[in-house]
Parts: C-alpha cells; structure tokens; sequence
C-alpha cells in the first residue's frame, strides 16, 4: 500500500519547513508529496524547492477546494493523505494511515484529533476542546468529519465524488462536505492516536470566524447536505 501526500499552499513561508521536516522524519516515508502551488508570491516554494523528491504543481485558481482537488487528482498511489502547511505531523502518521486501511477493508478514510497550538493551553487541554468543539457536528452526522489539517482517503473513492463535490468554499466546509458526499462507499474511521499539532492562527487572528461564520456555515450545509446524512 502506497500513499501520496498532498499539501496545498498560499504564501506560507512561515510554516512550510515545519510541515516539510516532520514529513522527512516519518517512520514510514511518504511514497509521494505534491505541493499545490495556489498562487505563492512569498519564498514558500523557494522553501520547498530545498527539499528532494517533492512535485510541485500549480493551481492558478485561488481557493482550498480548486488547489486540493488538484492535488487530489494528481495523486498516483492507492492513499491520498492531506494535510496543512502549517500542520506538524506524528512520526508515526504515515506508518498508522496504512496500518488503519490494511487492517480494515471497509474504512475509506481517516480522520484525526488537532491540537492547536493555543498560547498558555497544554496538549491535553487542546485535545479535549477538539473534541467539545465537535461534539455537536459528530452527533448529527454520525462520525467525525475529515479536518483540514490531516485526513487521508482512498484514491477510489475520491475517483468517485470529485466531480459531485461543491466547489464553494464560502457555503461548504470543504472537508466535512467530502466526508458526507464519500460515507456511503464506507467507514471514516477516526485515529485517537494520531494527534496533529497545527497552528491555532485562525483562532487568533480571526475567533468571531471560527466561533461564529464557521459554526453557522456548518448547519446551513448541514441542512442543504441533508439527503446524505
């Protein structure tokens, strides 16, 4: 079993190393990285440019979904694996994504815990508000989502959905949208024990959005996704 990892960017400088050292430390190393260039006017591709054996491609149409579903399809091997530039990842995230899909033929895709990396909150306490904040979403739709900082997912399930996906990151979530259009080839199984540490700087720079637009936005795709809860 072989996975690529897929790493959309938009000028991200500032995190990019971080992302790209905790991949080369992997107990298991990614079989393939594709990093999508949306657009980068900062020295984040120069960054990546340092390190061999990573494909970059391009995306000239700014937005997460058009950059990740770029990546997506252009992904060889039979996992793709997501994450943020600015996620930092277990050592072992490689080796248990294909442990997990091995092990358990219906499993489709894997969703994972984030801590956030919140000034003056230790690890355990930003694992437990992970799992407070989505209490009230895995109660309606049954399982917990795919979150953008790390998921993985097979290649032919994605083959199936990628051209019935909303593509409208201002209505959608455009992870939790991909767990509901994919749940019905199968389980989405959610790995306790891998735990990505990511930056909290949508928290910061921005908590009425991710305390208030977010968690609007996400009912209101709630009630327009409904036929496939």
């Amino acid at each position: 079993m072989k996975v690529s990892v897929v790493i959309p960017v938009y000028n991200e400088e500032k995190y990019i190393k971080n992302c790209l050292e905790s991949l080369m430390k992997q107990e298991e190393k990614p079989d393939e990285i594709i990093v999508v260039d949306n657009n980068c006017t900062d020295e984040t591709i120069n960054i990546v440019k340092k390190y061999k054996g990573i494909k970059i491609i391009q995306e000239k149409k700014q937005g997460m979904i058009p950059a990740r579903n770029t990546g997506f399809n252009e992904a060889k091997n039979e996992i793709i694996a997501k994450c943020d530039a600015d996620t930092i990842l277990p050592l072992n995230w490689i080796k248990n994504i294909k442990n997990s899909f091995s092990q358990d033929a219906s499993i489709i895709g894997i969703s994972m815990p984030i801590r956030l990396d919140i000034p003056f909150i230790g690890q355990s306490i930003s694992i437990a508000l992970f799992y407070i904040y989505l209490l009230i979403p895995r109660l309606m739709i049954g399982f917990y989502p795919f979150l953008g900082p790390s998921y993985a997912i097979k290649k032919t399930v994605w083959n199936e959905v990628k051209d019935r996906i909303c593509l409208d990151d201002k209505i959608v979530h455009e992870d939790i949208d991909l767990s509901l259009h994919v749940k019905k080839y199968g389980k989405i199984y959610h790995d306790g024990n891998i735990i990505i540490a990511s930056s909290a700087r949508r928290i910061i720079n921005n908590p009425l959005s991710f305390f208030g637009e977010y968690n609007i936005r996400f009912f209101k795709m709630f009630y327009s996704h409904r036929h496939l809860v």
